[in-house]
């Protein structure tokens, strides 16, 4: 049997492996995609395309010169817009070159098709080598705008799977070398985090494929980092177990039934609690965040089915050579309950009382600075955390012309209502200039007949600042709340619409989903645990980590390296995913006490448990805290963020949460911490419970 379950593994690996690459070609980063079909930013979208004969996408490119443009500049750009004109990715006449008033700049506007999606990196590339050729010496040219930026963003995840990947594998072998001290071992669990991968790679390209599910880039990282931590976790748990058993049968089969039998519980609690708690990312507006939860889900299930598998099946065909040099002799004696965790434990029995309120102290001086956690969104160009071009090219632009011009607020509405629109949307403080679309996809002015489609007419207003800034969103609001009021049935969309109705529905989302997700946490511990007081107080203690996190978080975001501030969807995800994990690690603490607590007393219980998983919790806290700072590889600020909030909870929760808080709170209560259960009422025997 265990021989079989590795063939076919290697079959599964084999077949499914080769997606884990091609999941890139598969995945949508473009953000208007994932609003709302209620979020007014998606009706302008969708009637939008009734106006155009094809989907457009702008870029723009800005040529300065600090000493002025020359007539030779212009002579030089105007030959590279007729030669630009030509591409067969152009869906439109461009526009320009466009002169500033400080005659500093000039500027084109070039209308890329709209349905480029995944060869969109590659015409902005052959784009921008075009505009900057045959430049005269000294004139500098710079590609930003919508598809600068989609296109940016787009490079910025690409070979995102490779990077994170190597980086992840590098950080948990040289980890697990530390912690076995074996060279096998490591490479075992290392294989069965990578059959996880390729079994969850294959299931999303698929369903992706199938227009079931949605990835886009963030998912996409998060899936490799999340199955390599997950898995690795499984595999350290399961691992230690067999060790333990291997010296309490000489029988390496029995070993690993008996094993399987105590590990099964808690591995598979913690891998359900964490993908009911990914699914309930299903219940989120935005389909970004929607999109990650089954995406997440179907990894940490290929987890699951690799962990209770494949590796029970490698490490007893292995069994005790599989732990060389340091072999687990039958009959030989526990290290784990004599070393470190040992004397951890007997502190713990000592001293619970002073040291759960010394540690709940620390959360609580941490978790007060979570009010500065600034999460409200930021702009666009703040999302690199590299030199992107479309960034430096939207600040060169803003300096010489109406920032927006490349990216327009559109209103639709009733054509009866259009030159009202127009008047009403060139009143707005912030604006520059307001024109209705004619027949042609161009602008019009004065008394000319704009292009009517369904009885509705657009227009384009140009904003004045950065369409990517908090000015810009601030123009919206009151663009929104003028246009609704003089010409009822507008709508008012565009870039900046779609960035301001992303951070309103990422603010409803924590709201909602945060209690869904503690409801659904604590059902299932109640389950695991057959208990209440337990399953609260470990679900209080992992809130209280959360915050702490988040306090810690906002000292280092603000004062240490300098972000902006965070889009709403950060603390959202990283709440669900400390909570799921953070909680992982109190289901293998407390399944393990409650068993011994069962045979010894719960307060012997306590220290027995924690002096057993003490060494392999925590080394699944520094592995998964170390995979998922990987995700800090990658150029973009909310994956930077994600990867410290939740490297440095898990670290938090592993070395502070489960290690003193947990286990000392519940040595204090004693017995009744398993309330309202039959084992409340056990006595306790008093030579195992002293302290």
């Amino acid at each position: 049997m265990p021989i079989v379950l590795v063939v076919l593994w290697l079959v599964v690996g084999s077949v499914a492996g080769p997606f884990a690459g091609k999941l890139g070609t598969v995945a949508i980063n473009d953000p208007s995609a994932f609003l709302p079909t209620t979020a007014e930013a998606t009706r302008v979208a969708n009637l939008q395309k009734t106006f155009q004969e094809k989907e457009i996408n702008p870029a723009v490119v800005v040529y300065q010169r600090d000493a002025g443009i020359t007539a030779a500049d212009r002579a030089a750009v105007g030959k590279i817009k007729d030669a630009v004109s030509l591409g067969k990715s152009i869906s439109g006449p461009v526009v320009g070159p466009l002169p500033s008033k400080d005659g500093e700049a000039l500027e084109l506007i070039v209308p890329l098709n709209g349905t480029l999606e995944h060869q969109l990196p590659a015409v902005v590339d052959q784009l921008r080598r075009n505009t900057s050729a045959g430049l005269p010496p000294g004139l500098q040219v710079y590609l930003t705008g919508p598809a600068g930026f989609a296109a940016d963003l787009t490079s910025a995840f690409g070979g995102i799977h490779g990077v994170l990947l190597v980086v992840a594998v590098s950080v948990v072998i040289l980890i697990l070398l530390v912690v076995y001290r074996s060279p096998i071992l490591p490479f075992v669990v290392l294989v069965s985090a990578l059959f996880a991968l390729a079994l969850a790679s294959g299931v999303v390209y698929w369903l992706t494929k199938q227009g079931v599910i949605t990835l886009n880039g963030q998912s996409q990282g998060i899936l490799s980092i999340l199955v390599v931590g997950a898995a690795t976790d499984y595999a350290l748990l399961l691992t230690s177990r067999f060790r333990e058993e291997l010296r309490e049968h000489e029988s390496r089969f029995r070993a690993m039934q008996v094993a399987l039998r105590q590990s099964l519980a808690p591995i598979l609690a913690s891998g359900i609690t964490v993908i009911l708690s990914l699914l309930c990312l299903l219940f989120s507006n935005l389909r970004s965040t929607s999109s990650l939860g089954p995406v997440a889900a179907i990894g940490i299930a290929g987890s699951l089915a690799s962990a209770l598998t494949f590796l029970p099946a490698v490490l007893v065909l292995l069994g005790r050579a599989g732990f060389w040099p340091r072999r687990p002799e039958y009959g030989s004696p526990h290290p784990e309950k004599t070393g470190v965790w040992g004397r951890v434990a007997g502190e713990v029995g000592r001293r619970p009382r002073l040291l759960w309120v010394v540690a709940t102290g620390v959360l609580i001086v941490f978790a007060a600075f979570l009010p500065t956690l600034k999460a409200s969104g930021v702009s666009q160009s703040a999302l690199f955390l590299n030199n992107a071009e479309s960034v430096t090219g939207q600040k060169v632009a803003a300096e010489h012309f109406p920032a927006g011009l490349g990216s327009p607020v559109v209103v639709i509405g009733p054509a009866e209502a259009a030159r009202q629109m127009v008047r009403t949307a060139a009143g707005v403080q912030g604006i520059s200039s307001a024109t209705l679309l004619g027949d042609g996809g161009q602008q019009i002015a004065g008394d000319a007949k704009p292009k009517v489609v369904d009885g509705r007419v657009e227009v384009q207003a140009v904003l004045k600042a950065a369409p990517d800034s908090d000015a810009a969103v601030a123009v919206v609001k009151r663009m929104r709340v003028v246009e609704h009021a003089k010409a009822p049935g507008s709508s008012v969309g565009g870039a900046t619409a779609v960035q301001l109705d992303t951070q309103r529905t990422g603010e409803r989302d924590r709201s909602v989903i945060i209690p869904i997700v503690l409801a659904v946490v604590l059902v299932l511990l109640m389950l695991l645990l057959r208990a209440v007081l337990a399953p609260v107080l470990l679900l209080v203690s992992v809130v209280l980590s959360f915050a702490a996190t988040l306090g810690a978080s906002a000292l280092v975001f603000n004062h240490v390296l300098g972000f902006p501030g965070a889009d709403p969807s950060v603390p959202l995800f990283g709440f669900v995913f400390l909570v799921a994990l953070g909680i992982d690690y109190n289901i293998f603490l407390m399944t393990r006490v409650r068993e011994e607590s069962v045979r010894h007393g719960t307060r012997a219980g306590v220290r027995r448990g924690l002096a057993v998983t003490g060494g392999v919790i925590t080394s699944a806290g520094v592995v998964l805290a170390a995979t998922f700072s990987a995700l800090s590889v990658i150029p973009i600020l909310f994956l930077a963020q994600i990867a410290f909030i939740v490297a440095f909870g898990v670290l938090l929760d592993t070395l502070l949460v489960r290690s003193v808080l947990v286990p000392a709170l519940a040595h204090d209560i004693g017995p009744a911490i398993w309330w309202p259960s039959r084992l409340a009422r056990t006595p306790e025997d008093e030579s195992e419970s002293a302290t």
